[in-house]
């Protein structure tokens, strides 16, 4: 019963939210490196290119009339607009969030954005291109082949 319960809680989103509250909490409590002015803009441009980032993709998933859940099956493929250059966008806005906040807080934070990526590749990302595989075979492996997973 622990194991469905943490399991529905598991999503991409919640691990962006634990990851951030590591950033802070390393700042907080173990800071390393300090905090330039450029640094705070750099960081505010971050999480700023992820917002909106995160509005666009939500938005090609609207007008595709398909699911943005990452368990759900997807009516439709998505491969123009951002998903023109990243098959994962929405990730890609993370980690810029995450990246943006490690800035923000503490540079020596930004050693949490690999972990972050790996994460989210292997929990969610292979598993939903398997689904995307078997929902629209060649067509994901033509796009797959055109467009690289993160960046």
């Amino acid at each position: 019963m622990l194991h469905r319960l943490l399991r529905q809680w598991e999503s991409p989103p919640t691990w962006l939210l634990l990851f951030i509250a590591v950033a802070w909490l390393q700042a907080r409590m173990l800071p390393l490196l300090p905090v330039l002015p450029a640094t705070r803009h750099l960081s505010t441009l971050f999480i700023a290119a992820g917002l909106v980032m995160i509005a666009v993709a939500a938005w090609q998933f609207r007008t595709h009339n398909t699911t943005i859940l990452p368990r759900e099956v997807p009516r439709t493929m998505i491969d123009t607009g951002l998903y023109a250059y990243s098959r994962n966008p929405i990730y890609v806005a993370d980690a810029l969030i995450l990246a943006g906040c490690a800035l923000r807080w503490d540079m020596a934070a930004l050693v949490l954005v690999p972990g972050f990526v790996w994460i989210i590749t292997t929990r969610f990302i292979i598993g939903e291109e398997v689904g995307l595989r078997t929902q629209f075979g060649p067509a994901f492996d033509s796009y797959a082949t055109r467009v690289r997973r993160w960046i």
